[in-house]
């Protein structure tokens, strides 16, 4: 799907998502130890290049990884980065759009971002993945830099073709746009120290989950029982032209320095 396009994904956007996870031709390899292994692939889309981490986790099964990504109330429990995410409305039970705010290491200003998130189970894997769209509940914001997603994903996939069994590869792949101008030193950073640290992150997550969802609403997952989502219908009056704000490309942040900026772990 396009940037602005909303609609219930088809086969064909799922398919796009394997192929850029499973093919790895004219992708660089940036990182490759501690069994995370890190691409970059430069494209027409934007500045930035599209950025594919892969991992595998021995321990987790891969419905634990789907749970960990798509419960909203457990990612405020490891999502260090966020500051506000919720969902707007649905356009089908495996179609929503949502928004989703996450903290810049300061000098740099937060990013947001408002996209359509589609998933599909297909029994020995899951398919995830979102691209920006603009929606009249959520303009602008002060103080925020609204980013885009060309199209950011996960590919999950069971090692033993039983989603239920511990085992799998874990595949993520974006084409991001945090608009502005950022340092050159900050898109090298992205690749090589901050993308390994979000598989990371997410493999310690999955092996807390179960324990933490036994003790919080154990029954309760709307993105696999749709009879459990109560959010409302769609109006497409309120999907909006996606455009590209002035103000967002005048933001001028090159001359942040490095040795500046205050990160969490």
């Amino acid at each position: 799907m396009l940037v602005g396009e909303v609609k219930i994904a088809e086969d064909a956007d799922f398919t796009k998502l394997r192929n850029l996870c499973e093919i790895h031709e004219d992708w660089k390899v940036e990182y490759n130890k501690n069994n995370i292994m890190v691409w970059t692939k430069t494209t027409d889309l934007c500045d930035f290049k599209m950025l594919k981490l892969r991992s595998i986790f021995q321990d987790i099964t891969a419905s634990t990884v789907f749970d960990v990504i798509n419960d909203p109330v457990y990612r405020k429990n490891w999502d260090i980065n966020m500051i506000e995410a919720y969902e707007i409305c649905q356009l089908s039970p495996n179609n929503d759009i949502g928004y989703y705010a996450m903290k810049v290491p300061k000098p740099l200003k937060n990013r947001d971002f408002v996209t359509e998130r589609s998933w599909l189970d297909l029994g020995k894997e899951y398919l995830i993945f979102n691209h920006s769209v603009s929606h009249a509940a959520i303009p602008l914001k002060k103080n925020f830099v609204r980013g885009i997603s060309y199209i950011t994903g996960y590919q999950i996939t069971s090692l033993h073709g039983d989603c239920h069994l511990p085992g799998v590869q874990v595949t993520y792949v974006t084409q991001s746009d945090p608009r502005g101008k950022l340092p050159s030193w900050a898109v090298n950073k992205a690749a090589t120290i901050l993308a390994p640290k979000l598989l990371s992150k997410l493999h310690k997550a999955c092996i807390k989950y179960n324990s933490w969802k036994s003790n919080n609403d154990p029954l309760w997952k709307p993105w696999i029982y749709p009879e459990q989502n109560t959010l409302p219908k769609i109006n497409y009056e309120d999907v909006m032209p996606f455009e590209v704000k002035e103000s967002d490309e005048l933001i001028d942040e090159t001359d942040a320095l490095e040795e500046d900026i205050m990160e969490e772990d």
